[in-house]
């Protein structure tokens, strides 16, 4: 209880300094110093504004302090305001800003060099537009029953159990006032995803939690259950997180509480595994086979999958496999390898997966080339926290963004880098009840709110700036990078986009087109033989 110290310490030594002060008068000074501690403390653990004023009585205050002189000693002794680690201080406070509604204008000028190697900007008109509204949105799974008209900014997969209680049901809040939508993440639809009411989009990871049997297979039956939910917008299938692609994870058995255990199914006592790969499929096939039958019993509802680029050949496998079959996902979220988690091995973070940018083009040509875009809506995840991020990423070729840990700032988490072991100073990313306890649903989830609001509102002002009407105008020519000191590009001519069919009548000019896309399979993830022959010759 060491968070308390200060508080505690306050409240025994007021009544020691008042007996002192009585013969000694100069004692009145401590009297008057730890009344204040000891009321301030009070007033710290009876408000409920403040996750961190609760959880460290008194103490908090000296980081709001030292917060507040922040600017000053980073421009003088520690690091700019651009410098992210993983987030710069920018970054997180306009999300602060934008989240309390708070002014979010910069004086002066900007802190970015625009003569500097990789500074991008979006060219403005001399005819600009005047947008009516800020609610941007796209339609996805046209062709369904139940197709979903979502926001082009929503909640990235975070689930219960990773994030606390109250953390999801503020997220959930906040999607509710504002009509976006919610992805579970793979810990399967808590309690707490069902209070409020907001559109959810259910995850369904490697271990199948909400939707397996016994022995941790899909269950058909199971699944119908929770996908049958009004609430319930979209299907996900996540085969792959760009933080850590590859790789499976376990929830030991001491923290598989009653809760964890009903919501993802699994018996208490036992360690909660996900394995790194699925069983209900092995082949490119089988995936949009299991993608067919989920959207079936689901009644008609978009189901999509979610993957981090690896392996070309694999991606190029499944694209043939549509074309092939006729079979084909809503929807496909591309998560980029820049991506967030609440743990992962340092290697996985740093040094796997293909990031955001590259992975997205890659996904967003295979189909162009294929003459399917305009049948498969894309999403993209990787740091995207600001409409420029927005921007940026529809005009690289995503339909609409999801932000993971932009929903966690506007929340109030102060990237603390805590997440992986259970003490998170704002009750966020714990599953410790005397931390999360404190985190205020209704007035975070307004917050979540009031961050989506402005953010799209800043989106409407950059899109009418350029002289546009709707996000769905982005392209790659109205993003400029500056490549060298005297040298600027279009993100159009820096990257090689394919022609509508393209891919339909040979294999483009493209590095990794014309590497990987003849040999890739659509009945298999196997590497082509020419791959797997240099793997063999090193074993000779």
């Amino acid at each position: 209880m060491h968070r308390y110290l200060v508080y505690v310490l306050a409240l025994i030594l007021l009544p020691v300094s008042l007996a002192l002060a009585t013969h000694w008068p100069a004692w009145y000074w401590g009297v008057g110093l730890f009344g204040l501690m000891a009321l301030l403390g009070t007033w710290d653990v009876l408000q409920r504004r403040s996750v961190l004023r609760r959880n460290y009585p008194v103490l908090a205050h000296f980081r709001y302090g030292f917060e507040s002189i922040g600017p000053e000693i980073r421009q003088y002794f520690v690091q700019s305001d651009l410098e992210d680690v993983p987030f710069s201080r920018q970054q997180r406070q306009l999300i602060y800003q934008r989240s309390r509604n708070e002014m979010d204008v910069v004086p002066f000028g900007t802190l970015r060099s625009a003569y500097a190697v990789d500074y991008e900007w979006i060219n403005h008109s001399l005819a600009p537009t005047t947008i009516a509204h800020h609610d941007f949105r796209v339609v996805i799974g046209a062709e369904c029953a139940k197709p979903y008209s979502a926001s082009v900014f929503n909640i990235s997969a975070m689930s219960f159990g990773s994030l606390s209680a109250n953390a999801i049901r503020a997220l959930n809040k906040g999607a509710k006032l504002g009509g976006f939508c919610h992805d579970t993440g793979e810990g399967s639809i808590s309690p707490y995803h069902r209070e409020n009411g907001g559109d959810l989009v259910w995850e369904i990871g490697s271990g199948y939690f909400g939707c397996r049997d016994d022995n941790g297979r899909f269950s058909e039956e199971r699944f119908v259950e929770n996908a049958s939910s009004d609430q319930v917008k979209m299907i996900e299938i996540k085969l792959s997180q760009g933080a850590k692609p590859g790789h499976g994870g376990v929830l030991p058995a001491a923290k598989v509480s009653a809760e964890i255990s009903a919501t993802r199914g699994v018996p208490m006592g036992v360690d909660c595994v996900s394995p790194s790969k699925h069983s209900a499929f092995s082949t490119p096939i089988e995936l949009l086979q299991f993608v067919a039958r989920l959207r079936e019993l689901s009644g008609g509802k978009p189901v999509g999958f979610k993957l981090a680029i690896g392996h070309p050949w694999e991606w190029f496998g499944i694209a043939k496999a549509m074309l092939e079959t006729g079979m084909m996902p809503d929807y496909i979220v591309v998560d980029g390898a820049e991506g967030g988690t609440g743990a992962a091995p340092a290697e996985f973070i740093d040094h796997v997966g293909v990031p955001m940018n590259e992975a997205l083009i890659l996904v967003h040509n295979t189909l162009v080339g294929l003459g399917l875009r305009d049948r498969i809506r894309l999403g993209a995840a990787g740091k995207v926290t600001t409409a420029f991020d927005i921007a940026r990423t529809i005009a690289l070729g995503a339909d609409w963004c999801n932000a993971g840990r932009g929903y966690m700032f506007a929340l109030g988490c102060i990237q603390s880098l805590s997440c992986h072991n259970d003490k998170c100073p704002t009750g966020i990313a714990t599953q410790d009840p005397s931390r999360w306890r404190h985190l205020e649903p209704v007035d975070k989830g307004q917050r979540v709110f009031n961050y989506h609001q402005n953010t799209m509102r800043a989106l409407r002002d950059l899109l009418g700036a350029a002289g546009l009407h709707d996000t769905s105008e982005l392209g790659p020519e109205h993003i400029l990078r500056r490549v060298s000191p005297v040298e600027i590009r279009s993100l159009a001519s820096l990257y090689r986009y394919l022609a509508p069919g393209e891919l339909l009548k040979k294999v483009p000019e493209h590095t990794v087109f014309r590497e990987y896309w003849a040999e890739a399979r659509s009945d298999s993830f196997t590497p082509p033989a020419r791959i797997a022959a240099l793997r063999t010759s090193k074993m000779c």
